[in-house]
């Protein structure tokens, strides 16, 4: 077993550098040209004495040890080798060049002609061995940078510079010229930045783009752009999240009040002050001081503030406690949500709700008078064990109007424009089943999200997707066309829909990408902003008239982000299973790709309730995979949402019987219609479900070289009691049956009851902390193919919940997965044993 545990170091450099010309074999890689900054003047200190305390005389190439921000670089002109030396003054200097590699390879670095320097590779020194030095290049864009001293009094012979770059095992490097392509790589995806949320002013003449990014030392960052919608351009940049205020299209934050605060302002250090900030003159004004704690909501007439709070529960004690219910188990469930209403001119905070239960806000009538709120409750005897309430709240009175009592397979409500109907988002059950679509004896899936549409007069409900296949995802009720736009995953994208409520039209947006993150529809405006991705590019920020309903291009964030990169083609291709089912499929090819090759493959899934999507920036990176010379297949089996509810509903009480089928299938076909793949080195990943999936896959075939199981469930029995949402997830994966109900399902498809059958060389990888999957899930399988004598390694991450967050572990657990099917898709298992040593100690 091997456990990653973290290690702090310095990240590289990010650094624009630019890439020097080739000359010379495919071993060995002459630099030519690089980018140069300096000279940087030094002197000779006073000498108070001759020598230091530690006896030591002084020498100027000291200063090498000095601090000089490679940052410098960025402003930095290109300049030959030779040129190097030209400056004869006491002086420090940097240059650099771009090494990218698309294998793993142990490189040499040699500097012939310069003396005194010090050699970096993406910001780590390197230790120099007379002229050269050994690094470990991971496949990746590499940033050199030489750190050197030139010398007044040096000699004058003219001395030759030389810089070459040798991949010890031949590996194909590449320090290309400034116009060419690099490959993708494992640092575009963690680090590259991305627009994850966007809004739009009431008037629509103003968008707010959240832009995140992590750099090479692993900080996040994170700031909103504000750009005119008439002219894409920015306007300004904030660091704090702000947002659109409902209806006077100013911005607002909140922050705590210090000595820094707005002039002309009463100090109230420490306070929470509520800021505007109009878009037009950047002038800020505290709108409000003294605010409480938490999460709030503007009304639409932008007088109050309905506060959502926490009242704590019974404290645990610290060593010895009870669990009053299975949720008990996770953080913060004593805890108790209830409303408030903060008045922004008087400053008094008036609870609105009381009670044991959890009570939470769902939205705000368009007139300030009303509220829907919800009110959930715990049903473990019976499934759904949650039940929600809705209400809506008469402000003016505190009146109270019951619309929907313990509702089973709800999710969210919002009212209409006009407040006279809420448009309820459920399950394909909610409702006794009147939104249902599925064949006789099927239990439709639970989050297979549905829209419905109540009329509060007569509190009737209408279906409005029972026909509909893509799967809803967030709404948005048009206050200007009176229409219904969503997100929904439709097959493997995510798109962008209209839906009339009156005739029930549903009207797909063409837009120009396949994964829409963000959509934002203005409230006073036939205006919409939303930010996309797909399979081949980063996000992208647009706008979109509502009537016209054709989108223009904001800003282009990929175009900058991926300029420099070269990527393989991703390709769609369908596969028809045994029960007819028409399963999406796609599949990505290494860069320069050549058809008359074979290339190992690697299958990737989930197999689960969801599709795989067309994401770009997947933590499970098709284009990096490709990039390493392997071609990627994604395979999306039976059962996955967004592509009717009778395909959805194959996940429910299955437990991979079918979804397993579809992978194995599906992957042979593709090798008999592609003879481009070495069926001798296929290898699969999943995670979670999908985890699951890759064990229970090797226990039915023999088709793979190699599996990576991230999280997985070894045993449904353990899985469904220790999890945090084991039991719940349970419901939508096994409705209706438990362990005591049903062997076949709990035991009979548990990989590790079959542990036998497994010959394939499983991987099995897990966080510590994972609340989720228990890491059990990973080591009781793990030792069982360590006792039959199976191929089979397992790496824990330490401290890390059922994602890798951490930005040094991520990188090492990339690693990992990188250098197990390296080992035993490419032969090569340098790259692991380095990383873990050999299977004994």
């Amino acid at each position: 077993m091997n456990k990653l545990i973290l290690k702090t170091t310095k990240s590289g450099l990010l650094a624009a550098a630019l890439m020097a010309s080739i000359s010379a074999s495919a071993e060995t890689i002459e630099v030519k040209t690089l980018k140069y900054a300096g000279p940087y003047a030094v002197a000779q200190p006073w000498m108070a004495d001759s020598v230091n305390i530690k006896g030591e005389a002084f020498d100027l190439k000291q200063l090498l040890d000095s601090p000089l921000s490679f940052t410098l670089l960025n402003k930095g002109k290109e300049v030959t080798a030779a040129q190097l030396l030209a400056d004869k003054q006491d002086a420090l200097h940097l240059a650099s060049f771009c090494v990218s590699n698309t294998q793993r390879t142990k490189a040499t670095i040699a500097v012939e002609g310069l003396e005194q320097y010090r050699l970096f590779v993406d910001g780590e020194q390197v230790a120099v061995n007379g002229d050269k030095a050994e690094t470990i290049l991971t496949p990746s864009q590499h940033t050199v940078v030489i750190k050197y001293l030139t010398r007044k009094n040096a000699s004058s012979d003219k001395k030759s510079i030389k810089l070459t770059v040798t991949a010890a095992n031949g590996a194909p490097l590449s320090v290309g010229d400034a116009a060419a392509k690099r490959a993708y790589n494992i640092y575009d995806v963690i680090c590259a930045p991305n627009y994850p949320s966007v809004s739009i002013s009431p008037n629509g003449k103003f968008i707010v783009v959240r832009k995140t990014w992590v750099d090479r030392k692993g900080n996040n960052h994170s700031m909103s752009e504000l750009r005119n919608s008439q002219t894409n351009r920015v306007m300004a940049t904030f660091e704090e999240n702000v947002k659109w205020m409902p209806a006077s299209n100013k911005l607002y934050f909140t922050q705590k009040a210090s000595d820094s605060s707005i002039a002309g302002e009463e100090k109230q250090d420490g306070t929470l002050q509520l800021i505007t900030i109009n878009p037009l003159t950047m002038e800020r004004e505290v709108l409000a001081s003294h605010l409480p704690e938490g999460w709030f909501q503007f009304t639409p007439d932008e007088k109050t503030l309905i506060y959502t709070l926490y009242t704590e529960g019974r404290k645990k004690d610290a060593q010895v406690y009870d669990v009053k219910e299975p949720d008990d188990r996770q953080p913060g469930w004593r805890s108790r949500s209830y409303l408030a209403k903060f008045d922004l001119a008087s400053g008094v905070l008036q609870p609105l709700t009381f009670g044991y239960h959890n009570v939470y806000l769902s939205d705000i009538s368009a007139d300030s008078r009303y509220l829907l709120i919800g009110k959930s409750e715990e049903r473990l005897t019976k499934r759904p064990t949650t039940l929600n309430s809705y209400y809506r709240l008469n402000l003016n009175d505190m009146s109270v109007e019951t619309l929907i009592e313990k509702g089973e397979f709800l999710n969210s409500a919002q009212f209409s424009p006009d407040g006279k109907s809420i448009l309820v988002t459920a399950s394909p059950e909610a409702f006794n089943g009147i939104g249902k679509n599925v064949e006789e004896g099927q239990t439709p899936s639970m989050i297979d999200t549905q829209l419905y549409l109540m009329t509060l007069s007569d509190k009737k409900v209408r279906p409005l997707t029972r026909d509909f296949n893509p799967n809803v995802l967030s709404t948005e009720w048009s206050k200007v066309d009176g229409n219904i736009y969503f997100t929904a995953e439709d097959k493997d994208c995510v798109h962008l829909f209209q839906l009339n409520p009156k005739s029930g039209k549903f009207t797909l947006l063409k837009t120009p990408e396949e994964y829409i993150k963000s959509f934002s529809l203005a409230s006073s405006a036939a205006e919409m902003a939303f930010s996309g991705q797909s399979a081949s590019n980063a996000d992208r920020l647009y706008k979109m008239n509502t009537k016209t309903l054709k989108s223009q291009l904001v800003d282009d964030l990929s175009a900058r982000e991926l300029k420099d990169v070269e990527l393989g083609e991703c390709k769609a291709w369908n596969f028809v299973n045994s029960r007819g089912d028409t399963l999406c499929c796609r599949y990505y090819l290494p860069p320069h790709f050549d058809a008359a090759k074979k290339y190992p493959m690697i299958v990737n899934y989930y197999g689960g309730c969801s599709p795989t999507s067309r994401m770009f920036q997947s933590r499970y990176p098709h284009h990096v995979y490709a990039a390493m010379g392997y071609v990627v297949l994604v395979v999306n089996p039976s059962g996955a949402t967004g592509f009717g509810q009778k395909f959805s509903a194959r996940h429910v009480d299955t437990a991979g019987e079918g979804v397993a089928e579809d992978i194995i299938s599906s992957t042979q076909a593709f090798c008999d219609e592609h003879a481009f793949v070495n069926r001798k080195k296929i290898g699969c990943i999943g995670a979670s479900y999908g985890g699951f999936m890759t064990q229970y896959l090797q226990t039915k075939t023999d088709l793979f070289a190699a599996a990576i199981s991230h999280a997985g469930i070894s045993d449904h029995t353990s899985y469904w009691g220790e999890g945090y949402w084991g039991y719940s997830y349970s419901e939508v994966s096994m409705a209706n049956e438990y362990p005591w109900t049903n062997k076949h399902l709990f035991v009979d498809q548990s990989p590790l009851y079959n542990a036998d059958k497994i010959h394939t060389p499983l991987l099995f990888v897990h966080g510590t902390a994972d609340n989720n999957v228990p890491v059990g899930e990973s080591i009781q399988l793990y030792t069982a193919l360590k006792l039959l004598g199976r191929p089979t390694a397992m790496v824990l991450v330490d401290g890390q919940d059922h994602h890798i967050i951490d930005y040094e572990k991520r990188l090492k657990w990339q690693n990992t997965i990188f250098a197990w099917f390296a080992k035993w898709l490419q032969d090569d298992a340098s790259w692991w044993t380095e990383m873990y040593g050999d299977e004994k100690m």
